[in-house]
C-alpha cells in the first residue's frame, strides 16, 4: 500500500518450515517467537519501497549448542543486523563506487533512494577487496601524487588484465619490496626509471624481468638535451637573431632609435624591475655558493627551491626570461594583412572592414592594436616603416624540441646554430639516433649509440643508462610499457580530486582497486 503518496510497504514473511542453526547447522521447527524487521528496499518506479519482514525465533534441539534460541537467517535477502536488504546494499556501494559520496547522494535520491553522502561512504567502507588467487605476471609499477612536489604513493597494475591490483599509501622501496615478497609470481616487472622501484624488484623479485618504460627514456633523453642546452642560452639567441635576421628586411639605424626612444609603459617598467630584483636574488646566491655555502642552506635563506638554485648553477650565468608575444584574434589573418600592408594599404579602420568581410568577428581597435604592435607607428622619422616582425627570444626546451623533430619552418635556425656550435651538432645527432633506436626497437644499434654518447654532450645520459642497460633492452625486445598504468594514475587523479577532500587512504583504494 501507499502511505501519504510517498512509501511503497510491503509485509512479507519467510516461506521456509525450518530454520538452521548458525552454529551447530542442525534444522528446527520448533518456533519460540516472531518478530517485525523493517527493511529499505530498490525504489519501485521511483517510489521509495519498505519492506515489514516477519522473522521467526527457533529453539535449537542440539544440547551442547551455545545457541539454545536463534533466528532464521535470510542471507539472500538481507544481512544480519542490516536495515537495506541485499540488493539495495550492492546498488548503494556500486553508486558510491562510481561517484563518491555527495555525487552518489545526488543520483541515490533522483532514483528514489535516500542516503546521504556519508551513509554512502560507509557502506563503502564495509567492502572487503577480494584479491586474484594469482598474483599477476606482468606487473606495472609506478607513483601517484597525493601532492605534487611533496608526498607520493605507488600503484600497482596487472598489464595482462587491464586492472589495478593495489596501492600503497607510500613511494618506497621497503614499502614496493614488502608487497612483492607477499605477492610472489611476477615474472616482468614494467617501471619508470626511477632507482627505488628497480632497487624494490631487485630485492623482492629478483627472478622477474624488469622493463624500462619507452616514454620514460624519451622523455629522460629530452629532459638530458635540455640541461646539456643551458649554459650555450647565450648561443641560441645569437643563432636566432642571426636566422632572423637572413629572411627579414634589413632595420636602418634611425628607425631604430625611433623604437628605443619611444617611452617605457607600466609594463615595461615592471618587468624591468621584476628582472633587476630576480638579478639580485641571483647574485646573492651566487656569492654564498662561492664562499662554500651548500645549494640546500642557500636555497633556504634566499627563499627559493633546490631546483632553481641547481638550474642557475648549470646556466653558468644570469638566465633571462623568454620574452612572449600576446596572441590575438588578428593572427590567423596575418598573411592577408602583410600582403595588404605591402600593397600600401596602411589604414587600420579599411583593413578592418575587409577582414569582416571575410569573417572576422572583432572590432576595429583590435585590428589597430595589432598592426601597431606587429609594423610600429606608420610614420617614422626617415619615412621608412620596420621591419615584419623583430627575432624573438628562444629556450632550450623550444630549442630541444626543434633539433629533435627538425620542423621546415625551423631549418635555418638549426643550420646557423649547428654552424656556430659543433659541439651541439653532434649532441642533436646522437640525440634523434637515440628516438631512433627507441621508436624501431633497434637493439643492434645500441652499443654504437653507446659509444658515439661518450663523447657528447649526452655524456651523463649514457652513463646513467649503462646502469639500467639490461632493462632498456628488455624495453626493446618486449611490447610491455607503463602507458596502461598511467592511465589508471590519471583515473585515480579524477576520483581523488571528486571526493571533496575526503579522499582518505582506505576509500580511495576501494574506489581505485578493481574486484573480482
Amino acid at each position: 500500500m501507499v502511505e501519504g503518496n510517498c512509501r511503497l510497504v510491503m509485509v512479507l514473511r519467510a516461506a521456509g518450515e525450518a530454520g538452521c542453526c548458525p552454529s551447530c547447522r542442525n534444522e528446527s521447527r520448533r518456533i519460540h517467537s516472531r518478530y517485525k524487521r523493517r527493511l529499505k528496499d530498490l525504489p519501485w518506479e521511483g517510489i521509495p519501497v519498505q519492506i515489514d519482514l516477519r522473522v521467526r525465533r527457533f529453539f535449537c534441539r542440539t544440547e551442547n549448542c551455545g545457541h539454545q534460541i536463534f533466528t532464521e537467517r535470510l542471507p539472500s535477502t538481507v544481512q544480519r543486523y542490516a536495515r537495506r536488504t541485499c540488493r539495495l546494499s550492492a546498488s548503494l556501494e556500486q553508486i558510491t563506487q562510481a561517484l563518491g559520496g555527495s555525487a552518489g547522494s545526488r543520483l541515490a535520491q533522483q532514483l528514489g533512494i535516500l542516503a546521504s553522502g556519508s551513509t554512502l561512504l560507509r557502506q563503502l567502507r564495509r567492502k572487503v577487496i577480494v584479491r586474484s588467487a594469482r598474483a599477476p605476471r606482468v606487473l606495472g609499477i609506478d607513483d601517484w601524487a597525493w601532492r605534487k612536489g611533496h608526498r607520493y604513493g605507488t600503484i600497482l597494475c596487472d598489464l595482462e588484465r587491464g586492472k589495478v591490483v593495489d596501492l600503497l599509501p607510500d613511494r618506497s622501496t621497503e614499502s614496493t619490496a614488502q608487497w612483492l615478497r607477499t605477492h610472489p609470481g611476477a615474472e616482468i616487472v614494467s617501471r619508470d626509471r626511477a632507482s627505488l622501484y628497480a632497487q624494490a624488484a631487485t630485492a623482492a623479485a629478483p627472478q622477474a624481468v624488469q622493463v624500462a618504460d619507452r616514454w620514460h627514456l624519451l622523455h629522460n633523453l629530452s629532459e638530458a638535451l635540455i640541461g646539456a642546452l643551458v649554459p650555450h642560452h647565450r648561443l641560441l639567441v645569437e643563432a636566432a637573431q642571426a636566422s632572423a635576421s637572413k629572411t627579414e628586411a634589413p632595420v636602418t639605424l634611425p628607425v631604430l632609435q625611433a623604437v628605443v626612444t619611444k617611452p617605457a609603459s607600466r609594463y615595461h617598467k615592471k618587468q624591468e624591475h621584476n628582472r633587476e630584483r630576480r638579478l639580485a636574488t641571483y647574485q646573492a646566491v651566487m656569492e654564498q655558493i662561492s664562499k662554500g655555502v651548500t645549494q640546500h642552506d642557500a636555497a633556504k635563506s634566499c627563499g627559493l627551491g633546490i631546483r632553481t638554485i641547481r638550474r642557475w648553477i648549470r646556466a653558468r650565468g644570469f638566465p633571462e626570461r623568454k620574452v612572449g608575444e600576446r596572441k590575438s584574434t588578428v593572427d590567423a589573418y596575418s598573411e592577408y594583412l602583410e600582403q595588404r600592408w605591402n600593397e600600401g594599404c596602411h589604414n587600420a579602420t579599411q583593413l578592418w572592414h575587409e577582414l569582416s568581410a571575410r569573417g572576422f568577428s572583432g572590432q576595429s581597435p583590435i585590428v589597430r592594436t595589432w598592426v601597431r604592435r606587429r609594423y610600429g607607428p606608420r610614420k617614422c622619422r626617415t619615412g621608412q616603416r620596420p621591419s615584419f616582425h623583430s627575432p624573438q627570444r628562444i629556450s632550450q626546451r623550444q630549442t630541444a624540441w626543434t633539433l629533435l623533430k627538425e620542423p621546415e619552418n625551423a631549418r635555418s635556425y638549426l643550420e646557423e646554430l649547428c654552424r656556430r656550435s659543433p659541439e651541439i651538432a653532434t649532441c642533436a645527432s646522437v640525440a634523434r639516433e637515440f628516438v631512433r633506436i627507441i621508436r624501431e626497437r633497434d637493439a643492434v644499434g645500441w652499443k654504437k649509440w653507446k659509444q658515439d654518447a661518450k663523447t657528447s654532450m649526452l655524456a651523463s645520459f649514457a652513463k646513467h643508462l649503462c646502469h639500467d642497460e639490461a632493462a632498456l633492452m628488455a624495453a626493446l625486445h618486449y611490447p610491455w610499457s607503463n602507458g596502461p598504468v598511467e592511465g589508471h594514475v590519471h583515473r585515480l587523479k579524477l576520483i581523488k580530486r571528486s571526493m571533496y577532500g575526503r579522499a582518505k587512504f582506505d576509500l580511495l583504494r576501494l574506489r581505485v582497486v578493481n574486484v573480482e
